[in-house]
């Protein structure tokens, strides 16, 4: 996949998130905690995933999936966001920021996909229990993932396309803390109304293939639970899918902002960045953890293996 050789830089500066050496001093071990803790949380999630054989059901087949998601999805931002912090001058080449954005896409594409296919894990064992271990089973699950990765590598390459036929002439300065395809246009020489309505049908066709599911699938939910007659019943159907919802506002609210809204450099456009690409990677395991009592037993259980183990 090569370049068009059309473009006459070769480099972008990134303006980061401030240009102030003590604030970004600052924002420096704010963002390594964060990403320390993503990394913590979603590979003590993988691990206990994997080793407590309760676990090992559809629902947390698919959080184990969501927890590599993060891990990837973060790594591909932070670490160079780490860097620039300490770094007088924020540079990425042109083939570096195109790569990034590709890895941006593919792996919130395939995110986006995992928290629709987890909705329907919900409905199928809330509102078919008693056919639920039919529905979902190994063979499907792992078909669901697979077609996830499938589908956001096909849209992450049609997006990267978008950008390689871009020109670069003059303007170099991308007006964010990193490579995303928004901030990309308005430093293009070329036409880009093109370009720009690709990138927004496909985000909507992506986001409302996603989300669709999504809300159809927790609209017979609702139905389902508020047909039972115990409140107690009522209640449990209601927990078991707060974490997931938690999760699916906090992904698709941030990115629906920062994908459909003009790109401005503002203060939002940061933060709702910052939002999807670090900060809910290091809370979904939180929020799957806390919230789930299952979670916290197989994690006392692992745990006390390990130090066990190490008596």
């Amino acid at each position: 996949m090569a370049l068009r050789n059309h473009s006459t830089i070769t480099e972008f500066i990134l303006i980061g998130l401030s240009d102030n050496p003590i604030i970004e001093a600052l924002l420096f071990v704010l963002f390594l905690g964060i990403y320390l803790l993503t990394l913590m949380g979603n590979l003590t999630m993988l691990l206990v995933i994997r080793t407590d054989s309760h676990l090992h059901t559809p629902m947390y087949f698919f959080l184990s999936n969501l927890s590599f998601l993060d891990l990837c999805f973060s790594s591909v931002t932070v670490p160079k966001l780490l860097k620039d912090l300490l770094s007088e001058k924020k540079i990425i080449s042109v083939e570096g920021c195109l790569t990034q954005v590709f890895f941006v896409f593919i792996t919130a594409g395939t995110e986006a996909f995992l928290l629709s296919m987890m909705a329907y894990d919900r409905y199928a064992a809330i509102c078919h229990p008693l056919l639920y271990s039919q529905v979902m089973s190994n063979q499907l699950c792992v078909k669901l993932v697979l077609a996830s990765w499938g589908l956001a590598s096909l849209n992450a390459v049609i997006i990267v396309f978008l950008a390689i036929n871009l020109d670069f002439c003059e303007a170099q300065t991308v007006y964010h803390y990193t490579c995303e395809l928004p901030s990309l246009f308005p430093l293009s020489c070329s036409d880009i109304s093109i370009n720009i309505d690709i990138l927004i049908c496909s985000i909507l066709l992506h986001g409302l293939g996603t989300f669709l599911p999504i809300f159809f699938s927790y609209a017979r939910i609702v139905s389902t639970v508020l047909s039972i007659s115990s409140t107690t019943g009522r209640s449990k159907a209601f927990s078991t899918c707060s974490s997931h919802l938690t999760a699916v506002i906090l992904f698709f609210g941030s990115g629906l902002i920062r994908y459909l809204m003009p790109t401005s450099g503002s203060f939002l456009d940061l933060l709702s960045s910052l939002q999807y690409s670090a900060v809910t990677p290091m809370l979904n395991p939180l929020i799957y953890s806390l919230k789930n009592m299952e979670v916290k037993a197989a994690v006392k259980r692992t745990l006390g293996k390990y130090l066990q183990y190490f008596r």
